[in-house]
């Protein structure tokens, strides 16, 4: 599986961004995928995760109400819709794909992309 993110840039604080997340490859092994940030000097942390049906979703408390995880399975793309963003959310962000083939379940990650927020 290949992940490729776009979408990153600099934006105000209280601005939004949409970051994409584009998978090629075994993507029919893909059952969970997420978004993942690492600021500069901190561990990376998962901000947001869907299921393959996107049935079910979960955030990070300090996005919640202002970051909304989807995807579009016909066009094998995630994406992270972030309003009201905050000079704290600048970080690099990754996108994440986790597949089950058989017994085994394997992580696949992008490239990460920027997202810098200014006071």
């Amino acid at each position: 599986v290949q992940l490729v993110e776009s979408g990153g840039g600099l934006v105000q604080a209280g601005g939004s961004l949409r970051l994409s997340c584009a998978a090629s490859g075994s993507t029919f092994d893909i059952f969970a995928m997420g978004w993942y940030r690492q600021a500069p000097g901190k561990q990376r942390e998962l901000v947001a995760a869907i299921t393959s049906g996107g049935g079910s979703t979960n955030y990070v408390d300090s996005v919640k109400g202002r970051f909304t995880i989807s995807r579009d399975n016909a066009k094998n793309t995630m994406y992270l819709q972030m309003n009201s963003l905050k000079p704290e959310d600048t970080a690099v962000y990754y996108c994440s794909a986790r597949c089950k083939s058989g017994i085994w379940l394997t992580d696949y990650w992008g490239q990460g992309t920027q997202v810098t927020v200014s006071s």
